[in-house]
């Protein structure tokens, strides 16, 4: 493989092209901090056109037999799957995860699109019994309309897949405003779509300063769907832009996943997993497992194979066939780490493993472990977003579900137990959009996904993914004659 990376220009209405400006924006490689490329920076007029695109391409593809918008889907699944290799070689350059990581998260990009084209052909409506002979009561699902989607870099492909899918099977048209950190890897995603005959200006994908395109995309009469991404505070406020305008929302936002550990689990396969998943994507992930609340009894076993179990991953760049972990996004998540941890053992927390930045290029951190934090560390209130393991300790039940339950965040939670009673208490008693018990189910296509509180509302995946981009339209007749 090689080192080359390309440029990324717009995609409107079923064309590249450089922006009206020809502004542009570097791209660094955060294993090496060197500019590997631009992408184009989209202005007003770019985003008119785009508007224009995706009227004119939701006319046609709403139209289009669902039958037919599968055939194409599947293509485009086809066609990410021939060119994952290359397509994750992009991402990592770019965004610096493990080549095997990358290329998983191609993979299941073609999954995720193969699955909503066999949906999209069973978003049935149904009959209404009516109460009088000559009256027949209809209950129709039509495609929302244009979908504006704004997607982070941590996952470049997935996060946007999701929801390009979700709004191709639903017959909507979309604009995806990628982002301009990893912007290659979801061009060529765009570019399968469009190899596999997708219309014009169905998809269209555009870059730029986000406060700027959110706020007039938002605001824009074409569009009628907004789903997002990201942060909670940029959450909160783009969904009071969508709510001044009465669009439809989505919000898949910031998380600070709590992971119980009782001591009747399987330590060794909750150690395995936990590890694993707490250190993917270098912890920028976020449904990644932060909280360790473990029971007193086997606590410090279970700190003891953790601990040795992150000191085994290899951190490099993602290239290297020996990487387990890659770099930080960029400067700003090394200093945030590095705070966190110095605020942790400032209020008596104990650095277990790692807890340094790694040499003098790249955004490289050590995979980390901190016991015996208190309730007041940053850590335990902001979501770290980094290779970051905060591990406390519990007595009984009641004091871990109060303790998974304290933050305002709701989206994922772990727990490992062989206790039937106990996975039916926190699955009835833990506040979140998803809990995966004795093992890591979550971000499956046909799986629903996502959270609750200020995690945010909605969901991608699954049939509730389908339906996000659904209106619904009573039709009542009554036969004359």
């Amino acid at each position: 493989m090689t080192n080359q990376y390309p440029d990324t220009h717009l995609f409107i209405d079923g064309a590249w092209c450089l922006p009206d400006s020809g502004d542009s924006l570097d791209v660094v490689n955060p294993a090496t901090e060197e500019v590997i490329g631009q992408v184009a920076k989209a202005g007003r007029t770019d985003m008119d056109a785009a508007l224009l695109a995706a009227q004119k391409g939701f006319e046609t593809w709403r139209k289009t037999p669902a039958l037919d918008r599968s055939r194409l889907m599947r293509k485009a699944a086809d066609l990410i799957r021939e060119r994952a290799a290359e397509i994750a070689r992009i991402m990592v350059l770019e965004q610096g995860k493990p080549f095997f990581e990358a290329n998983i998260e191609t993979l299941l990009a073609a999954d995720i699109f193969e699955w909503y084209a066999e949906e999209g052909r069973r978003a049935y409506g149904r009959v209404i019994p009516a109460r009088s002979a000559n009256v027949r009561q209809l209950s129709l699902r039509e495609p929302v309309g244009v979908v504006a989607a704004f997607t982070p870099w941590n996952f470049p492909i997935n996060q946007a897949v999701r929801k390009i899918a979700g709004a191709m099977a639903a017959g909507c048209s979309i604009i995806v405003k990628g982002p301009e950190e990893t912007p290659a890897s979801l061009a060529a995603i765009f570019t399968a779509i469009n190899n596999a005959g997708v219309p014009p200006g169905v998809v269209n994908l555009i870059f730029g300063v986000p406060a700027d395109i959110s706020s007039y995309l938002i605001a824009h009469p074409i569009v009628r769907k907004i789903s997002f991404t990201g942060s909670t505070q940029v959450g909160k406020h783009l969904a009071s832009l969508a709510g001044s305008h009465m669009k439809r929302i989505t919000m898949e936002l910031g998380g600070h996943a709590p992971a119980l550990v009782f001591s009747d689990a399987d330590i060794r396969s909750a150690v395995s997993i936990l590890a694993q998943n707490k250190f993917r994507n270098a912890g920028q992930v976020c449904v990644s497992p932060t909280r360790f609340l473990v029971q007193a009894d086997v606590y410090e076993t279970f700190v003891d194979q953790f601990v040795s179990a992150t000191q085994q991953i290899t951190v490099g760049n993602g290239l290297d066939p020996a990487t387990k972990m890659g770099p930080l996004a960029n400067d700003r998540r090394v200093s945030t780490m590095q705070q966190l941890i110095s605020d942790s053992q400032e209020h008596g927390g104990k650095l277990a493993a790692g807890g340094d930045r790694i040499g003098q290029k790249g955004y490289f951190f050590t995979p980390t472990v901190v016991t015996d934090v208190p309730r007041h560390a940053r850590v335990m209130n902001e979501e770290p977003f980094g290779p970051i393991a905060v591990v406390s300790r519990f007595d009984e039940i009641d004091e871990a579900i109060r303790e998974a339950n304290r933050l305002p965040y709701g989206l994922a939670a772990y727990a490992y137990t062989s206790s039937d009673s106990t996975a039916a208490r926190l699955s009835s008693e833990i506040e979140t959009g998803m809990l995966s018990i004795n093992h890591h189910g979550l971000a499956l296509p046909e799986t629903p996904f996502g959270g609750v509180k200020d995690s945010g509302y909605g969901s991608e995946g699954g049939v509730e993914g389908l339906e996000a981009y659904l209106s619904t339209k009573f039709v009542t007749h009554a036969a004359l004659g």
